[in-house]
């Protein structure tokens, strides 16, 4: 009788794919809601100009709260480091790339264009921006090369492409498995922060010490999923929250500033990142299957598009509901995520589906 060696590879059970986990689809639209809140009523700056003052004065009360809204950055990398891995897996490093580039880069391109046609209107309050510079921004490369942004929110996506550069080369070239991946997190968690340590500005830009907890700790969750004994993938998941959080605290706590437009206190964004992790974890473990309603499949879809557009034309149409036509704020803040809820439907239904199977496709037949 032969007797056959116990590998990493089968004493792992195999993923189940089959099944959309659409809690996730859920939890990315809960996390740009977040987002959105932060941008709308959570903070000064432009939209100050829409509004037509604070922000703060709009919102008495919910100004406090919407100013934790910027920490759904964190629980989209989070959520992020599930999925690359999750679709990664199993794939070789051409249907990799293929499948990234044909999901980002249809709506983030229409996003610039229309972003950039609509500040250029007369009767709108807001600068353009050169068309040299608009035309850098469709390269998605603006950031590292010094050029301003058409999209506030486009700096999210140069850590996610700088994320998945680094799964593609370290996990997906040279093939998916525990181990592998496993090694990938301990390793990214170690360089990041020996960077940290370092003071390089080159480390600092490929390891991105700051949100390497969050994609690493999203990635400990897939093998969770694949494995909930797994206790390297717990551990994982456990030392990535502890850095995580501490990263959080440090750039967004700001009690000790005077002039913060709200104060976010350390246990309130420590809880904000808990939540992020710990719905993550729920849908891994399978907890939240019974959220399977078709609706949260288009909620998944409508979050890119509405993530990309919402801020600079929301500062548009929160100017032309609340100045213009004097609707009260929470009718304004309302009728503005709506809008862009609307705008973002129409970016999946006649951009995202008509173009992103197309480009995958002539992706993956290039050679």
């Amino acid at each position: 009788m032969t007797v056959r060696p116990v590998t990493d590879v089968s004493r792992r059970p195999e993923p189940t794919p089959k099944n959309r986990l659409r809690a996730l689809d859920g939890l990315r639209l809960i996390a740009a809601l977040m987002v959105a809140g932060y941008h709308y009523g959570g903070r000064g700056g432009e939209v100050t100009g829409a509004w037509g003052s604070s922000a703060a004065r709009q919102f008495p009360t919910l100004h406090a709260y919407f100013a934790y809204g910027c920490l759904g950055v964190q629980v989209f990398f989070v959520i992020s480091g599930f999925v690359i891995c999750m679709s990664g897996w199993g794939r070789p490093l051409k249907s990799f790339f293929a499948s990234r580039a044909s999901r980002l880069l249809p709506a983030y391109w229409t996003a610039v264009l229309l972003v950039s046609a609509v500040f250029a209107l007369p009767m709108v309050a807001y600068e353009a921006l050169s068309p040299s510079d608009t035309l850098v921004n469709l390269t998605m490369l603006q950031q590292p090369l010094g050029v301003d942004r058409v999209l506030g929110v486009c700096w999210t996506l140069w850590a996610e492409v700088r994320f998945y550069v680094l799964f593609a080369l370290c996990v997906v070239l040279p093939g998916a498995s525990r181990r592998r991946v496993i090694l990938f997190c301990a390793g990214w968690t170690l360089a990041a922060a020996v960077a940290q340590g370092a003071h390089m500005p080159l480390l600092d830009i490929v390891l991105m010490p700051e949100y390497a907890p969050f994609f690493v700790g999203g990635v400990g969750l897939y093998l969770v999923h694949r494995d909930r004994r797994d206790v390297y993938a717990w551990g994982i998941v456990a030392v990535s929250f502890l850095i995580g959080q501490h990263y959080a605290v440090r750039s967004l706590w700001n009690a000790s500033d005077p002039h913060a437009f709200a104060h976010r206190s350390s246990t309130g964004i420590v809880l904000v990142v808990a939540f992020g992790f710990v719905a993550v974890a729920a849908i891994a473990l399978g907890l939240l299957n019974r959220a399977d309603w078709r609706w949260l499949t288009v909620a998944g879809a409508l979050t890119y598009p509405f993530y990309l557009v919402h801020e600079h034309l929301g500062w548009v149409v929160i100017h032309a509901l609340h100045i213009t036509l004097g609707l009260p704020a929470a009718a304004t803040f309302g009728l503005t995520v709506a809008s862009m809820l609307a705008l973002a439907w129409l970016m999946n239904r006649f951009v995202e589906r008509p173009l992103t199977p197309r480009l995958r496709a002539a992706l993956a037949r290039a050679h």
